[in-house]
């Protein structure tokens, strides 16, 4: 195990004075807020139960680490896409079943690698495989993204895309030019930024853009929408959901995987060895388990609240845990569900044009990284299914078990990979 940086304020099992702990705990809930609600609006599931699971998983993530690796668990954007074609034809209930079966297959992944080691996750998920997924995952939703941005009721409007395009600059201006704060948070203040912006649009147009109506009838304390599994709705086995998101999670665990690695390079701690991969798995899986069973996406650990540490050099458990209590603690407030279903569609697009985007980004930034020859055909080829066959939607469809394009293409590029001889002329 290496020796933690010199220069942290706090170390992971550090606890800062309970006046800056807060302090500490209410930036991290920001850093995370814009992200987790984001993916249920686009899905249509209630926010605040986002927040509730999101909150709950960590502070399971935590408990099952032992209380060593200072992890925030966020909703995950790699399910999006499957958890809205889910909702067209099985509802949350359907979209929960499949956030479960993803948890565990978490859970299995870690029974495997506790008795048979990590090696054969890099050969199953290499890099020419997970990076296009990774861009499959961001392209597949562009579509929406600008729908979003530029129809208003099914047509083009041009106040719609106005709103989006100052939305869009505002989050790239915080993301580029913030300083502290300000460049942790830019999704969130990019959501700020166009909610104001189409207020004034709304004053001088006098077009209704955002309908304060729920707000105004909703209380401060509520409980949130929960659909609890075998309470709220009677179970019903799908097997489309299980075949769509089952795979997904194998794409999020390589997310989960690069996380660690932070982690173990920001603190100075092997997590690998200490907890241990099969701890920080079941942690992310039960995580995910927690969030299916109250009726919300699946969560991942999140880059964001990282990326507030390496500037804060701020590392403690005690503070991850504080902004997970937060979280659930807000989400019992009615007002904000209510205001956050009043931010309008063309704020959402602008929003999501920039993240999706990022995200497809980053599956080219793994192929830079990892050095991948594209001269080799195989790796052309690999790449190249993968891309079209999830970005163009292809899906597998037999006798009403529906697999999605993104965990189709994942399926595809797996197969490939182990099929195609590594040596090829080129």
């Amino acid at each position: 195990m290496t020796t933690p940086k010199k220069d942290v304020i706090y170390d992971v099992h550090d606890k800062p004075p309970f006046g800056m702990w807060m302090g500490l705990s209410l930036q991290h809930l920001f850093a995370m807020f814009g992200s987790t609600v984001l993916v249920p609006i686009l899905v249509g599931i209630d926010p605040s139960i986002a927040l509730f699971s999101s909150g709950l998983g960590t502070l399971a993530h935590l408990s099952v680490t032992k209380y060593k690796i200072p992890a925030y668990m966020g909703s995950s954007f790699a399910y999006i896409l499957a958890m809205q074609n889910l909702m067209k034809h099985g509802g949350i209930a359907a979209v929960a079943q499949g956030a479960v079966v993803g948890g565990l297959v978490y859970l299995l992944v870690a029974l495997i690698v506790k008795f048979s080691g990590k090696a054969w996750i890099d050969k199953v998920l290499p890099p020419i495989v997970v990076a296009p997924i990774v861009m499959v995952i961001g392209l597949s939703l562009a579509g929406t993204a600008v729908s979003d941005a530029m129809n208003r009721d099914g047509k083009y409007s041009l106040t719609f895309l106005l709103i989006a395009l100052v939305t869009l600059f505002a989050v790239v201006g915080f993301n580029m030019f913030g300083k502290g704060l300000t460049s942790l948070i830019p999704i969130l203040l990019g959501i700020i930024v166009g909610y104001l912006f189409t207020l004034i649009v709304q004053s001088i147009t006098g077009t209704t853009i955002i309908s304060f109506d729920e707000l105004a009838k909703s209380h401060w304390l509520s409980l949130p929408s929960f659909d609890i599994m075998f309470v709220d709705y009677h179970f019903k086995l799908y097997p489309s959901a299980i075949a769509t998101m089952a795979p997904i999670a194998f794409v999020t665990m390589t997310e989960h995987f690069g996380h660690v690695m932070v982690l173990n390079s920001l603190t100075g701690n092997d997590y690998f060895k200490d907890p241990g991969l099969e701890r920080t798995l079941t942690g992310d899986g039960v995580a995910q388990i927690i969030a299916g069973f109250f009726g919300a996406p699946p969560v991942t650990s999140y880059g964001e609240n990282i990326g507030v540490m390496a500037i804060t050099k701020i590392h403690s458990v005690y503070v991850i845990a504080g902004a997970a209590a937060f979280a659930v603690l807000l989400s019992f407030v009615g007002k904000i569900s209510a205001l956050i279903h009043s931010i309008p569609t063309p704020v959402i697009g602008g929003v999501s044009i920039a993240l999706f985007g990022v995200i497809a980004s980053s599956g080219l930034k793994i192929l830079v990284e990892n050095k991948v020859d594209f001269d080799d055909k195989r790796n052309l080829l690999i790449a190249s299914v993968i891309l079209v066959s999830g970005i163009g939607g292809l899906m597998l469809n037999v006798k009403g078990i529906l697999i999605s394009s993104v965990a189709f293409s994942t399926l595809l590029g797996i197969g490939m990979h182990l099929i195609l001889p590594k040596t090829i002329d080129k």
